[in-house]
């Protein structure tokens, strides 16, 4: 058997790259396998939400996909007619980035491919076993079969995951009870505004410009919502629904793509079983409203990265990766519920019809949509106190700051925040003016890998107020804070 790899990454989706990236960036030797041979063309996601670009951003990344996507400040929950604000958000990025799934893959895998990684396409694992020190996997390839051994594999391998099945992690939940379409044609006439939601007691139709010349269409048709998932959608059936709901085609012609989903929803028991570890839609999957399974992937990705590579390289303790599954698995769960709940909201009953007027017009209060725009946006994400040493300092700790999200911000002349943790590693952060107070020791004896930096003069935030200093952990969390 060929040498063994630190970590073996099964699925070469968005969720999968990300975190070759990240493990490759911290010199670990991993190797991604994807069961497809060619990268996939149709792109069920489309956008990327203000969280997804900070994790670019703390890469020094985001210019690679702002380059090739189109803002959008606003959003929407369950297309209920009141747009959410993205606008007012706390971040460096106030928008959605409608940037097509297909593109994303494309350059995560350009940068996963300068960092080193292996993408082997065309291998298709069916078999696993794990024991005290590692964890064999065998499959097969149109060449024939190849078998290796890794310290670590993680599952990144998409809903019918086969390292979730084959590590016996069991993924609870509902089947199919519902069905939507949606297909990526030519439109003749399409609608004047740039994004059309129509919601009424005959169904849901949006329409998306996609590119020059191309429209994405979905449909939530009551009549044909108990279609099987596996049924193919045809151009005549998207096209007699769009039109009983929407009361046009929109001159439709020319299908790029067609595709019919469902609103199945599972979520992992646990994400972790051993050396075997989930992530992105391998942990959980639901219906696609607002845009999320994509996102929540490579946040996944991010928070597990950093956590692996100390494992693996710098002798961090395993316990290490619990704390994967207890801080990821609960934002699983509650993308779950806010799916659930844009899913019956997509209902034609008059009840349904009343509760969206309602809803929508609670929306127009600033704070709630606000509060619904975080949510979305994956701003909201926090975190309990990770266990590991805090810095040896004479001020007070705060613990209310443990694992807060922190935003990119100006330290001084041309220097940001997030450029300090491009490389992955921690950050040692001393806030405040007098720089003649040293920076307290971190040392918790598995990591070398610790940036220090003192910001210049103040830093105009108002909530740093009194706060001496941050830990910041290599996925922007703050790990600890102390007072000033």
């Amino acid at each position: 058997m060929a040498e063994v790899l630190d970590v073996a990454v099964v699925g070469g989706g968005p969720t999968g790259l990300w975190l070759a990236c990240e493990l490759a960036l911290a010199g670990i030797r991993v190797e991604l396998f994807e069961r497809r041979v060619e990268a996939v063309r149709e792109s069920r996601a489309l956008t990327l939400h203000p969280r997804s670009l900070e994790v670019l951003a703390l890469r020094g990344l985001e210019d690679r996909f702002l380059k090739r996507g189109r803002p959008l400040p606003t959003g929407h929950f369950a297309m209920l007619d009141t747009r959410l604000d993205f606008s007012v958000l706390d971040t460096r990025f106030p928008y959605t980035l409608f940037l097509p799934q297909a593109v994303t893959e494309e350059l995560l895998e350009e940068r996963a491919r300068e960092l080193g990684v292996a993408v082997r396409r065309g291998h298709k694992v069916e078999s696993l076993r794990q024991d005290a020190e590692g964890v064999d996997l065998e499959g097969s390839t149109d060449a024939g079969t190849f078998r290796l051994r890794a310290r670590f594999v993680v599952g990144a391998d998409g809903a019918r995951s086969a390292v979730r099945r084959l590590s016996g992690i069991p993924f609870p939940g509902t089947d199919v009870t519902r069905t939507a379409m949606l297909g990526d044609v030519t439109l003749g006439a399409p609608p004047a505004q740039p994004a059309l939601g129509i919601s009424n007691e005959r169904g849901g139709v949006m329409v998306v410009p996609m590119s020059p010349g191309v429209h994405r269409i979905v449909v939530t048709d009551p009549f044909r919502e108990t279609a099987p998932v596996r049924e193919p959608v045809t151009l005549e059936e998207l096209r007699e629904s769009t039109l009983r709901i929407a009361g046009s085609d929109f001159g439709m012609r020319e299908p790029r793509w067609l595709s019919r989903f469902g609103n199945e929803t599972r979520l992992a028991e646990r994400y972790r079983e051993g050396r075997v570890l989930l992530a992105g839609d391998a942990a959980h999957i639901h219906f696609p409203a607002g845009g999320q399974g994509l996102n929540v992937g490579l946040q996944d990705a991010m928070n597990l990265g950093w956590k692996l590579a100390a494992v693996v390289k710098d002798g961090a303790p395993e316990a290490l990766l619990d704390s994967y599954s207890r801080e990821r698995r609960p934002v699983g769960e509650a993308l779950i519920h806010n799916t659930l709940a844009q899913t019956a909201l997509m209902g034609a009953t008059r009840e349904t019809l009343a509760l969206r007027e309602l809803l929508s017009g609670l929306l127009r209060e600033p704070r709630l949509n606000r509060q619904l725009a975080d949510n979305i946006g994956a701003l909201d994400v926090g975190y309990a106190p990770l266990d590991v040493p805090a810095p040896e300092t004479p001020s007070p700790l705060l613990s209310e700051w443990c694992g807060r999200r922190v935003s990119d911000m100006e330290l001084g002349a041309d220097v940001r925040l997030y450029a300090a943790l491009h490389p992955g590693r921690w950050l040692l952060l001393g806030l405040g003016e007098d720089d003649s107070r040293p920076l307290p020791r971190w040392e918790p004896g598995w990591s070398s890998q610790v940036t220090t930096l003192r910001a210049r003069g103040r830093v105009g935030r108002g909530d740093l107020e009194g706060v001496g200093g941050l830990l910041v952990r290599p996925d922007g969390h703050v790990g600890w804070a102390w007072a000033a």
